[in-house]
């Protein structure tokens, strides 16, 4: 168990060096850069001796392999570097959006699991009943169609028809306004979780339907255990392992994916920020903010592989 999380962490690593030298490159190859952002056309004006000046105090007139050097170094003793819009530390501007995206992040693997295991365990119990019937629609609505026109239709709801838009009052932390933080929450979480609970729906569908007919399930009932102890400690239990798989991989990506979804809903979280930088080609921001999101998909990915090992023994000796 110890050598495999060795391997993992390992090609966690190379994974994130990998990322950051491919953000670094991206960034520098797109057209534009702090300057032109800062400016906008009054950088045509300038002579050639000011626009170097300028790209010294930014950080951008130096070689590729100096930049990328200073930023790798710097980001390994913690200093993400200063935003070159708001000349305000990469760090605070973080510490700031993390915790809305994570608040939003949990809030829709919990609604994505409960839909998901839900409508995929009762649904394989009775396939095709109502409850199988409502959680097929579903999924097709989560897997069909995207988060941000799902998001973009709950916002135009609520705030024509019901004049409601609780964002608009300014996000209130959980310890500020825990009612109008989960006023905030919920509806951003459910356009993600609808995504989530799709996918997990129907790898719980399979996978119970693939339990249900083997000989321990047909012997657990023979030996007289009621129907909910067989359901949720052997059948559940047997279908886990692909639950956990999926599970893992729909919070990877929704690290990402919270992107569109905090802009549409106005939610101060990385995703914002993350767009707020592109726009002003804020570099320290987009590659610090980048690289998060993929240490993060990396970590969850690497954790879920060293769960369902412990969940499965035979994974152990794969």
């Amino acid at each position: 168990m110890l050598m495999r999380v060795a391997q993992r962490l390992l090609s966690m690593l190379i994974t994130l060096f990998g990322v950051s030298v491919i953000i670094f490159l991206v960034l520098r190859l797109l057209p534009g850069n702090a300057v032109t952002a800062s400016l906008g056309v009054s950088a045509g004006l300038l002579n050639h001796a000011q626009l170097a000046a300028l790209d010294r105090y930014y950080g951008i007139g130096e070689p590729f392999l100096q930049q990328y050097g200073s930023w790798l170094g710097s980001m390994l003793t913690g200093n993400l570097g200063v935003s070159l819009s708001s000349q305000t530390s990469v760090a605070s501007l973080i510490a700031t959006a993390l915790p809305v995206t994570l608040e939003l992040a949990i809030a829709s693997m919990v609604i994505g699991e409960l839909l998901g295991v839900l409508f995929g365990v009762f649904g394989a119990l009775r396939p095709g009943r109502i409850v199988d019937s409502i959680g097929r629609g579903v999924s097709v609505l989560g897997l069909g169609v995207p988060s941000f026109v799902i998001g973009t239709g709950l916002v135009t709801l609520l705030a024509s028809e019901f004049h409601y838009f609780p964002s608009s009052l300014g996000f209130a932390s959980l310890t500020q306004d825990p009612w109008l933080n989960l006023q905030q929450i919920f509806f951003p979480a459910l356009t993600l979780g609808l995504g989530i609970g799709a996918a997990i729906m129907r790898t719980t569908r399979a996978a119970m339907l693939e339990v249900i007919g083997l000989n321990y399930s047909r012997t657990a009932r023979g030996k007289g255990l009621s129907k909910r102890a067989v359901i949720w400690k052997h059948l559940f239990l047997g279908a886990l392992v692909p639950v956990v798989t999926m599970s893992g991989i729909q919070l990877g990506y929704l690290l990402g994916g919270t992107v569109v979804v905090e802009e549409i809903f106005v939610l101060p979280g990385l995703g914002r920020l993350l767009i707020s930088a592109i726009n002003d080609r804020d570099f320290p921001v987009v590659q610090s903010v980048t690289l998060i999101f993929a240490a993060g998909f990396v970590i969850v990915n690497m954790l879920t592989d060293v769960l369902y090992t412990l969940i499965d023994p035979r994974t152990r000796a794969s």
